[in-house]
């Protein structure tokens, strides 16, 4: 797959997207980058620990989070990425389900949309990925769907339907990331299932893009802070690569970095 202008090799390696929350109500770094300079900042120091792919949101989505207009997300993120484009050589992606924010940030450099509606939200959204060619990462979100009381198959009916969408968007088949959605609208033990179940995604013949870091499901089962979380992240990573993740999204870079070269060599001596 090309993110950007470069290629990236599932088969080879397990890629990290890093991610740079311009916000100031994440659940888990919330604030701590809601300056241009301090994004910036940040950005660089990923891309020094190893990260493949810059992941920039302007919303938080975390239960409970106030809903942004698109003009106050454009705000947050546009100058940024910008700056960032000219700045790295690795692939920015934007986190919104918003069509107009999508279209402004591939204007101004981004390479990727990280969807968290799966496309089952605005319209828009799908038509500007088609129009420019873009990657996209289709997450299930539990949250917008009537469900089964079976996580997976609440998965593969959510799945079907994002990928008739963007059949029908014109989105090409190579440009489409799978996101299982850990912790959108599951409880803990439903996301342990869909990581332990990871591989089943597989079947779509997509790369996998998995998202637990920091996430309800370590903290909590921890009893630590949101940003204690580093160790259970840890093991999200080893065990999701183990079973079939190709692209992880972090907080904490070089551990996960390393991490994930020491799974992909357990699964290259299988």
């Amino acid at each position: 797959m090309i993110i950007g202008n470069k290629a990236f090799d599932f088969d080879k390696k397990a890629y990290i997207m890093g991610i740079l929350n311009i916000t100031p109500d994440s659940f888990s770094d919330g604030g701590e980058y809601f300056n241009v300079q301090k994004a910036l900042t940040r950005a660089q120091k990923m891309l020094i620990e190893g990260a493949d792919i810059i992941d920039i949101g302007g919303e938080s989505t975390r239960p409970g989070a106030t809903f942004v207009e698109a003009e106050e997300e454009l705000k947050r993120i546009i100058e940024p990425i910008k700056l960032l484009a000219e700045q790295i050589d690795i692939p920015i992606s934007v986190d919104t389900y918003k069509g107009e924010v999508a279209e402004a940030s591939i204007k101004a450099g981004a390479s990727m949309i990280n969807d968290i509606m799966g496309l089952q939200g605005d319209k828009r959204l799908g038509e500007v990925v088609a129009y420019y060619d873009v990657p996209i990462c289709v997450m299930m979100n539990r949250r917008i769907m009537e469900t089964t009381g079976d996580i997976l198959k609440d998965l593969d009916i959510f799945i079907n339907k994002s990928l008739l969408k963007a059949q029908a968007l014109g989105i090409k088949d190579e440009r489409i990331i799978l996101d299982p959605g850990i912790g959108f609208g599951i409880t803990s033990e439903q996301s342990f299932k869909l990581i332990s179940n990871l591989n089943c995604l597989k079947k779509y013949g997509k790369p996998i893009l998995l998202g637990a870091s920091r996430k309800r499901i370590i903290w909590q089962t921890l009893n630590v802070r949101p940003d204690e979380g580093l160790s259970g992240t840890l093991a999200t990573t080893a065990i999701g690569i183990l079973n079939g993740a190709n692209i992880i999204r972090v907080h904490d870079i070089r551990e996960n970095v390393e991490c994930s070269r020491i799974a992909k060599e357990i699964l290259r001596n299988k």
